[in-house]
């Protein structure tokens, strides 16, 4: 630890909680140092400091970070008020110190990263960072692409403006969409506004770090590499298709005459137009007329 720490950051080092978390337990007396309470969050700490949270002692933790395959069906906090299943259920007792960064909704899943180095944790939910996070979305029916361009210029919602920052189609109901913004239940709010509703939600990436392929429910330790690749984003372009299905613009290009010039009036024909190899009709005659019956130079009597 260094020579002197604000409070709120030695205790989220202690796996207290998040540093806001933090910031409320000590200002409502739940903390002293030394023997004597202390109310302010920004006290500085030193490593011959007796810091006790609820009468109990605490102290910092080697810092760890790790990246869970989030499941379905179990929210993301430590105790739950509806006593419902959370994520710390995955966890063995030498890991329950640390902290989600950031959450993923009970219904949503993908990849979640769970640390007690609280700059980290700021460094990956500061705004001013702009650090992508990815997407893979079912939507319950075709999202039309007049609705696909709103995602990118901003959805109305009872809670502000709303953005993507890129939205690509998989196919008519699945896309990817990528958010550099925290808003609650986000991507959901955006797309319940157009009157759709998401099916399924997965966490693909954060930063350049993709999910790995764990099984839900699991976790593996993220080395300093992956810590980086968490902190960037991706400088490799992304590819842009069409927004319209290849599928449906093909049969709208299908439905298309084409277009007429001279060259194609040339091309694999003679000069009077005719098909090379297939004989036209004869001069005087167009095609499709029937031919007279009888000797062609007698006219019938009327």
């Amino acid at each position: 630890m260094e020579s002197a720490t604000r409070l709120n950051k030695f205790l989220a080092s202690c796996g207290v909680g998040s540093r806001r978390a933090c910031d409320k337990l000590v200002q409502e007396g739940h903390v002293e140092i030394n023997g004597k309470p202390c109310l302010n969050p920004a006290e500085r700490v030193e490593e011959r400091d007796f810091v006790k949270v609820d009468g109990r002692r605490v102290q910092p933790k080697a810092t760890g970070t790790i990246l869970m395959h989030k499941p379905k069906g179990l929210v993301c906090t430590k105790s739950d008020e509806l006593n419902r299943d959370t994520i710390y259920a995955l966890l063995p007792g030498s890991l329950q110190h640390l902290q989600h960064v950031g959450r993923l909704d009970r219904e949503s899943e993908g990849l979640l990263v769970m640390t007690n180095d609280g700059q980290l944790s700021q460094s990956l939910l500061h705004p001013s960072k702009d650090l992508e996070k990815e997407y893979l979305v079912t939507s319950n029916q075709p999202v039309t692409d007049e609705h696909l361009d709103l995602f990118l210029s901003g959805i109305f919602t009872e809670d502000g403006r709303m953005q993507a920052k890129d939205i690509e189609r998989v196919s008519p109901r699945r896309f990817r969409v990528v958010l550099t913004t925290g808003h609650k239940r986000q991507i959901r709010v955006m797309f319940r506004q157009l009157g759709y509703t998401v099916q399924r939600l997965l966490r693909i990436r954060v930063g350049s770090l993709d999910l790995p392929a764990i099984p839900p429910g699991k976790w593996v330790w993220l080395a300093p590499a992956d810590i980086e690749l968490l902190l960037k984003n991706p400088t490799r372009k992304r590819s842009k298709p069409a927004r319209r299905p290849a599928k449906k613009a093909a049969k709208k290009a299908a439905r298309k005459p084409p277009a007429k010039s001279a060259g194609s009036a040339r091309s694999g024909g003679s000069r009077d137009g005719r098909k090379q190899g297939r004989p036209g009709p004869p001069p005087g005659r167009a095609r499709g007329s029937r031919k007279p019956s009888g000797n062609p130079g007698k006219r019938r009597k009327k």
